[in-house]
């Protein structure tokens, strides 16, 4: 993983240079796993992270927004009550590990002043945050990890707070080629014996240090172990890895022959590679239900349409019962009543091949023909409304397709319009719960093209609505994803052609919010506003349009991070 000791270490030190003597002011908790902290420090309010997610847990400042839930947690009152109005003393990494230790000074309800020490372990599943007392005691975790799942240490209330277990290991500073010949040998693979012997070293950082090594030789691993340790300390750049696998770390990871993209701060490098990933679990957490039930809606009428496709075959035989109505009239003067079947010539047929039409024997030969021809007309009917309903069908696929593709990309807040938008189309039925806080005009994202001028975006459908039917000035420009679910882009100008750049981040934002993200040479159609149409009797968001261009653009998802998104 890359977080590890060595990355624990620099993000020890980045905070305590950036947040000591800072006041705590507000908290919040973002999720099950998440709190937010707001700290005023060095004249700057700054956010702080605490994550403990299984997967990207962490602590970092970071400058992206976040949705705050209108209802905190009973865990995130308890903090607000224990560290609200806190100054921030002393910030120090332990032993080495993935473990940060916060030191808070506070006054309690009687002006006393109090001492408590927050704890981040960052260890992926087992990713925990620990209040304490000035004893070690604990007041509370935002994981309760009792004594029947953990004898070694128990992590809820009341119980004293005790380290994870020492692991036995060589700090990787300084060490002398006599001991690292000692601790390294021919016998294993070097990657994981670095790992083994060294504190702080992950899996990924030492077969790094393999790599730049070149040979086998004791001496070249040593240098390179040596030079990577010197440049994480005291030379680091942040750098993404972009490939198979996306990775991050202090120096860049040469032997995962990914894409490397140089970042000008740590925090930004977190923001950049950890951009979406929470925020996608957060909805998945919050949202599952919506998700699922849009999901299921779709499936439904995806197997609806299959199911009318063969019965449009199927009925697709009408004009056979008329063909044999026919030929019982017209060989009417061969059939004796009683009669089962009649075997005739097929003048339909081009070769005139011979037929066997089945009778009712109690009809007469002009009653057996009428039966036929309203088998005829029954059928006839059954196409057409087959061919209603599949129509239906397939707008309804159209329309839930869109929604999964709007809440790949949704924020928390796009997420609750799309569950909105659910209730008032009487999808589903509305609960009564407490009411949230609403604007009566949905939020649009709002960026700046490479030129300066004004990007709006709609996310879902009641924002698509809003800004291309009322919020857009009749001249303006509007872009789309061409023959495929995704956002509409509206550009705040009415000049008579478009620049160059502007065209490009409107492209890209329309690409990277349509079913093709993930594509190459993705077709943007462009038009002004006052050739976009709404479909009559249609869902919310969708358009005809005409007099339209259109360009081929490659989604860039760090072109469309890098855009300057306004509030």
């Amino acid at each position: 993983m890359a977080f590890d000791g060595l990355m624990t270490s620099s993000v020890a030190t980045a905070l305590k240079e950036t947040l000591t003597a800072g006041r705590i002011n507000k908290i919040y908790q973002l999720s099950n796993h998440e709190i937010l902290m707001q700290i005023r420090a060095g004249g700057k309010n700054q956010k702080v992270l605490f994550s403990t997610h299984p997967a990207y847990a962490r602590v970092q400042i970071t400058h992206l927004d976040y949705h705050y839930p209108d209802e905190p947690p009973m865990f995130c009152m308890f903090l607000r009550k224990h560290l609200e109005g806190g100054i921030i003393h002393h910030i120090e990494q332990i032993n080495h590990d993935r473990i940060i230790k916060f030191t808070i000074r506070h006054l309690n309800e009687l002006g006393d002043q109090m001492v408590k020490f927050l704890y981040i372990e960052i260890m992926g599943k087992h990713s925990n945050l620990i209040l304490t007392d000035s004893s070690h005691r604990i007041l509370d975790t935002i994981k309760h990890i009792s004594p029947l799942v953990n004898r070694y240490r128990s992590l809820q209330p009341g119980a004293t707070y005790i380290l994870p277990p020492l692991q036995e290991k060589q700090s990787p500073t300084p060490v002398s080629f006599e001991l690292f010949s000692k601790l390294i040998t021919d016998q294993e693979r070097y990657d994981k014996q670095l790992v083994a012997q060294f504190q702080g070293l992950s899996p990924l950082i030492a077969r790094e240090i393999v790599y730049r090594s070149e040979t086998n030789a004791l001496k070249d691993l040593y240098q390179a172990f040596t030079d990577t340790i010197e440049q994480i300390k005291h030379d680091p750049s942040y750098h993404l890895m972009l490939g198979a696998k996306e990775n991050f770390y202090l120096i860049p990871l040469y032997h995962t022959h990914s894409e490397l993209i140089l970042c000008e701060t740590l925090w930004e490098m977190f923001d950049r590679f950890y951009f979406g990933k929470d925020e996608r679990d957060r909805i998945r957490q919050q949202f599952y239900d919506i998700e699922r039930f849009i999901r299921q809606e779709y499936e439904k009428n995806a197997k609806k349409c299959d199911k009318l496709n063969q019965e449009l075959i199927n009925s697709e035989k009408a004009d056979e019962y008329k063909q044999l109505g026919d030929l019982i009239l017209a060989n009417i003067y061969q059939i004796q009543k009683g009669s089962t079947s009649i075997r005739v010539q097929n003048f339909y047929s081009e070769t005139l091949d011979e037929v066997t039409i089945a009778l009712e024997p109690m009809l007469t030969a002009s009653e057996n023909a009428q039966k036929y021809f309203q088998k005829y007309t029954k059928a006839k009917n059954a196409v057409n409304y087959i061919i209603e309903q599949m129509d239906h069908a397939e707008k309804e696929m159209a329309y839930f397709e869109t929604l999964m593709l709007q809440m790949e990309t949704a924020t928390l807040k796009d997420a609750y319009e799309i569950k909105e938008e659910l209730e008032q189309t009487g999808y589903l039925r509305k609960k009564q719960t407490k009411k949230r806080k609403t604007s009566s005009k949905p939020s649009i994202e709002k960026y700046l093209s490479t030129d300066g001028v004004e990007i709006f975006v709609g996310k879902n459908n009641l924002q698509n609505d809003y800004l291309t039917h009322k919020f857009a000035r009749r001249h303006e420009w509007w872009f789309h994803a061409k023959d495929m679910p995704g956002s509409h882009v509206l550009v705040r100008s009415d000049a008579d052609e478009l620049s160059e750049a502007t065209i490009r981040s409107a492209a890209q934002l329309a690409s990277y919010f349509s079913k093709g993200r993930l594509s190459s040479s993705v077709p943007i159609d462009y038009t002004r506003v006052r050739h976009v149409k709404k479909v009559p009797a249609a869902h919310l968001g969708f358009v005809t349009y005409d007099n339209q261009k259109t360009i081929y653009i490659d989604p860039d998802e760090h072109f469309v991070m890098n855009l300057k998104k306004l509030k």
